[in-house]
């Protein structure tokens, strides 16, 4: 990519997100930001003004006009996910790669018909969960795949909670069933799913059933629920998400041999920086008073916050598309719809009375 042009990307509405992925494109260093879009062109100026974007940004006011733009490689999409399968798809058939904001629609039929737009157009889509693209998840990876260290996985326990405030309760797009109509569990637990299938190399379970517990406001929207998922040869995970508990991130993957465990793996504690820690083969002295070779940390640095990573590696699959005639990566749409599935089993559990959901098929 060192001698072609940077991808230019448009962003396709100001969300309170698309802040932190502009300055991710800002910082990626085979991508620009070329354009906003608002539906008020007042509203795109100021975005763009108080998020340091070039002076040769163009400022569009409406999302029909950016779609129009044929200086544009591609589209941030940050709107709320029931907005998602008409702009994506009019994306995909203006030939705009699509970077998705997650959850990717408000169940996996719409979701289909997106990526049936972007295979007919040819353009790229990747959904927006940024820590996957961080380099420490590449070592979890590498720990996990171990068959020495790690052994055969058995079971997962993945969280992601924060504790709103009642302004976010009431008003948040989140909280809003003709907006982000899956709550929490589309927002926190897409990320907590997301890790239990990263774990389980992104094969579904066979099953997810809903805990009894689950907490929605007067509008049906979920604010916090936690579900089991099961596989046919025995392995096992649990989910938690909410909006109503203190914050944490954590996930612990066990094997046969080893141990994994994250405790920020959303978000780092720092930016620069990102750690775990892991046990093989542990066990307890002969009181049974402290471990024999106890967990052992390790850190990953990186140059780039984890959102660049995700734009560079976003904008380099753009880049061999456009400049040498590759075909779409097949792998991010594919563990979008996986991911998806899941959120949809565990809203069809909650809302049938924590009833048994097979994903058998899907």
């Amino acid at each position: 990519m060192a001698t072609d042009t940077p991808i230019r990307i448009g962003v396709l509405g100001c969300a309170d997100i698309a802040r932190k992925v502009s300055r991710a494109i800002n910082l990626a260093p085979n991508a620009v930001i070329a354009a906003v879009a608002s539906r008020s062109l007042e509203k795109a100026k100021s975005f763009a003004t108080a998020n340091g974007y070039p002076q040769s940004t163009k400022i569009h006011g409406s999302y029909e006009s950016i779609l129009e733009d044929p200086e544009l490689d591609a589209l941030y999409i940050p709107l709320p996910s029931s907005l998602h399968v008409e702009w994506a798809i009019r994306a995909a058939e203006k030939g705009k790669h699509i970077l998705l904001e997650k959850p990717v629609a408000t169940n996996v039929t719409e979701f289909d018909k997106i990526v049936a737009a972007c295979e007919a157009n040819g353009v790229q889509i990747m959904d927006g969960t940024m820590w996957v693209h961080n380099p420490r998840t590449a070592k979890l990876k590498e720990f996990l795949s171990d068959p020495e260290r790690f052994g055969q996985l058995k079971t997962v326990q993945s969280c992601f909670s924060l504790p709103a405030d009642e302004n976010f309760l009431k008003n948040n797009i989140r909280v809003k069933p003709d907006l982000d109509g899956l709550g929490a569990l589309g927002d926190a637990g897409w990320y907590a799913i997301r890790a239990t299938l990263l774990a389980n190399n992104f094969e579904l379970p066979k099953t997810a059933v809903a805990f009894p517990g689950a907490v929605l406001n007067d509008s049906g929207v979920i604010l916090s629920c936690g579900a089991a998922l099961s596989w046919e040869d025995g392995r096992t995970a649990t989910i938690y998400c909410s909006f109503l508990a203190g914050l944490a991130m954590d996930l612990t993957a066990i094997g046969t041999k080893g141990t994994l465990r994250v405790h920020d793996f959303i978000l780092p504690f720092k930016e620069t920086e990102a750690s775990f820690t892991t046990s093989t083969k542990a066990w307890f002295n002969d009181l049974v008073t402290a471990w024999v070779d106890p967990p052992s940390e390790h850190t990953v640095k990186t140059e780039l916050p984890q959102e660049a990573c995700m734009v560079r590696e976003f904008a380099r699959l753009v880049g061999e598309i456009k400049n040498k005639g590759a075909k779409p990566d097949v792998f991010w749409p594919s563990i979008s719809r996986k991911t998806q599935l899941v959120v949809d089993a565990i809203k069809e559990s909650v809302d049938k009375n924590c009833e048994q959901i097979s994903l058998v098929g899907q």
